[in-house]
């Protein structure tokens, strides 16, 4: 499992129809995809918190059902980027750490963040924001614990064996994708969002690790990464190793179809190898 410390490679959810009978197999049941797709990824960008806060039972049961060496990433809350718009979230932030991402473990890894498109350009709110953001167990702690009323579960604040506490964000206006942007994400050590468009294309480290939303590849009319697009990756993320940085990246184009059979050939592109590769016994 050479690297496997250093890049792991996957997709943005788990749960997907068009899947079944694609990338799992005939006959597997519902409950058991999780497992199986963790057999063959080395993360899942967790979507459901997007959308509403989940309960520390949800994460247990998701870290559960992975294996040693896996992590998850955790997309935060569309109330924080969407409705609130970055601005007044102290407490929004406070309930979604405590609502239970803590119960991941060693399984948690970054939080994203997605920005709405048509989110205005002000450095000010995105400073602000950023810097609320917990860097530290500490940090993390003394916000979830400013959790109120309406966080519909006992906040958890367990903090044990959690790794490095990191965060991401993705622009998806083109009046965010600047120099000053950028560095600002630097200066709080916040990873920009790969998107690997034609529209985004840069492939710029703002952080001490590298988060990778694949939505390509940057070519105009392009509509599948080819071979050579996952060698180039590779390449890319083979310096970043050399360079001791941890990547996440995760397959999350329009040809969602093809993401797992992507991710899969960008980690054996990077010589990694997983117990799943062989049959599975997940039925």
């Amino acid at each position: 499992m050479s690297n496997i410390a250093t890049v792991r490679t996957g997709t943005a959810g788990w749960v997907y129809a068009p899947w079944r009978g694609e990338f799992y197999p005939p006959g597997l049941v519902q409950k058991n995809e999780l497992a199986y797709a963790a057999s063959r990824l080395g993360t899942i960008e967790i979507n459901a918190t997007f959308r509403a806060n989940q309960k520390p039972a949800s994460f247990i049961k998701w870290a559960s059902s992975t294996p040693d060496g896996f992590m998850f990433s955790i997309k935060g809350p569309q109330l924080v980027t969407h409705i609130r718009r970055l601005k007044n979230c102290q407490t929004e932030l406070a309930n979604f750490f405590a609502s239970g991402p803590l119960a991941l473990g060693n399984k948690m890894g970054p939080f994203v963040w997605q920005l709405p498109p048509n989110l205005r350009l002000d450095l000010e709110v995105l400073g602000q924001f950023l810097a609320m953001l917990p860097k530290s167990p500490e940090q993390y702690l003394a916000l979830a614990r400013e959790a109120d009323d309406r966080l519909k579960s006992e906040p958890f604040l367990d903090f044990d064996t959690t790794p490095p506490i990191r965060h991401a964000m993705e622009v998806r206006n083109a009046a965010l994708y600047a120099e000053p942007v950028f560095d600002l994400l630097a200066q709080h050590n916040v990873a920009l969002v790969l998107a690997d468009t034609p529209e985004q294309p840069k492939r710029l480290r703002t952080a001490d690790f590298v988060y990778c939303r694949l939505q390509g590849p940057a070519r105009e009319e392009a509509t599948t990464y080819s071979p050579q697009d996952i060698a180039d990756w590779a390449a890319i993320m083979q310096n970043w190793i050399e360079q001791d940085c941890a990547v996440f990246a995760y397959f999350v184009h329009e040809d969602k179809l093809h993401a797992p059979a992507n991710a899969i050939a960008l980690r054996q592109a990077l010589g990694i190898t997983l117990p799943g590769d062989g049959p599975s016994q997940i039925v």
